[in-house]
């Protein structure tokens, strides 16, 4: 886009820090948040927070770009829809020391993070997140919404459906499918096709239980649904007994 000058994101959390980041860095000039607390939320950090999603819609016209900085997926899928529908300048942001090869295809919205890696003939539906030092490697097929969380490292011709979460750190074996809505913990090693809205941890990654919905329980795109104690246990681990 030539002209960056005045950008709207919507979202104004900790994600919206990291993409109001990635913006001033990638040369946007002025930058005004959105966001469903106002009017109780009026500052994020030093930036005006002006307004809910209907705002935003109304203001459209003054923007030369929009984007969506909330890290739950399902809830940034759908307010993204809404800005499309509306004719919305919807762009994407890659930071300035991430590489995303030119035979690489980004959908409208997406964020690329410092260090992280597209490669080439990987495409990403709109609204997806490729975070710090994340990797998509080549011929991946991500859906709308994915969120590949930092550290993550998806191998080559790999397809994930629409609004999954691949956990920080976790990796993804060459040619595998992951259906929508699906939870890939933290550090899980995929080895396997996984059905659609299914929650998987370990190494190998293996089911731990059913998604009941669209995946990112958190606004914060860097914590891993499977953190709890509750879902460790449920990996029902060899017993630590004889361990030092």
């Amino acid at each position: 886009m030539s002209n960056r000058r005045r950008l709207a994101i919507l979202g104004a959390s900790g994600h919206g820090k990291v993409v109001a980041d990635i913006a001033i860095q990638s040369g946007w000039q002025d930058l005004t948040f959105y966001d469903d607390a106002w009017p109780r939320k009026t500052r994020h950090e030093h930036w005006e927070v002006r307004g809910t999603l209907p705002m935003l819609l109304h203001d459209l016209p003054g923007f030369d770009g929009v984007i969506v900085a909330i890290g739950h997926n399902g809830i940034r899928e759908a307010k993204l829809e809404a800005l499309l529908a509306h004719g919305a300048r919807v762009v994407s942001l890659v930071h300035p020391r991430a590489t995303v090869s030119p035979l690489a295809k980004l959908g409208p919205g997406c964020v690329v993070v410092a260090g992280a890696v597209v490669n080439a003939f990987a495409s990403l539906g709109e609204g997806c997140i490729v975070n710090t030092c994340a990797s998509v490697g080549h011929d991946c097929r991500l859906a709308a919404c994915v969120h590949v969380a930092p550290g993550a490292n998806v191998a080559g011709d790999v397809e994930i459906g629409r609004t999954s979460w691949i956990g920080a750190g976790a990796a993804v074996r060459q040619g595998m499918t992951i259906g929508e809505g699906v939870m890939v913990g933290a550090g899980a090693a995929v080895v396997a096709n996984v059905g659609d809205r299914q929650v998987v941890g370990g190494v190998p990654a293996r089911p731990l239980s059913s998604s009941s919905g669209d995946a990112g329980a958190s606004d914060d795109p860097n914590a891993d649904p499977l953190s709890d104690t509750s879902n460790v246990l449920r990996l029902n681990l060899p017993s630590s007994q004889g361990r030092s």
